[in-house]
């Protein structure tokens, strides 16, 4: 019996949610949601610039609207921006009513991954050190979710195939 609760992907950025998030939207023949796609499409500008004209306070207030109003669908695949779940009023609706899933790895593997990408403001001048923190900050939030997956060792389809066995066991 499939769940008609959505799936919420969350983790750090660079963790894969979106990728992860679209692979099993596609096998379970969901809708994806990628929640910072919405919010670029939803203001016609990106993210990076959001927070280089606006600042991370609009942003996430933004987030926050988009976010609590995709997760009234039901039976939907979303993907979580990297901080959304750090919003309680966000986090608390994700663990009351939905199956999330934390897309856990390595703290030099993120590193790797986001280390000075353009795309990502909180990254552009950040130390590993910093990363290391905002990860660390993160992980007790992260860690609330319902299903941890960690994702070191695993191929895409792998992790796949775990979270669809879950979500079919709901």
């Amino acid at each position: 019996m499939k769940s008609k609760k959505n799936l919420v992907f969350l983790g750090m950025m660079g963790s894969g949610k979106s990728s992860i998030g679209s692979l099993v939207a596609k096998k379970l023949k969901l809708q994806f949601v990628d929640i910072d796609k919405e919010i670029e499409k939803n203001l016609k500008i990106t993210i990076r610039k959001i927070f280089e004209t606006k600042g991370e306070d609009y942003f996430r207030k933004i987030e926050e609207k988009i976010t609590l109003k995709e997760l009234k669908l039901n039976s939907i695949v979303i993907s979580l921006g990297g901080g959304a779940f750090t919003n309680k009023n966000i986090r608390r609706e994700v663990l009351k009513n939905h199956i999330s899933f934390w897309l856990n790895w390595d703290n030099k593997i993120l590193i790797e991954r986001i280390k000075n990408n353009k795309k990502r403001p909180l990254t552009i001048n950040a130390t590993d050190k910093d990363l290391i923190d905002l990860i660390k900050n993160r992980t007790n939030i992260y860690s609330k979710a319902l299903y941890e997956i960690k994702c070191d060792n695993l191929t895409k389809n792998e992790i796949v195939n775990k979270i669809q066995k879950i979500y079919e066991t709901n």
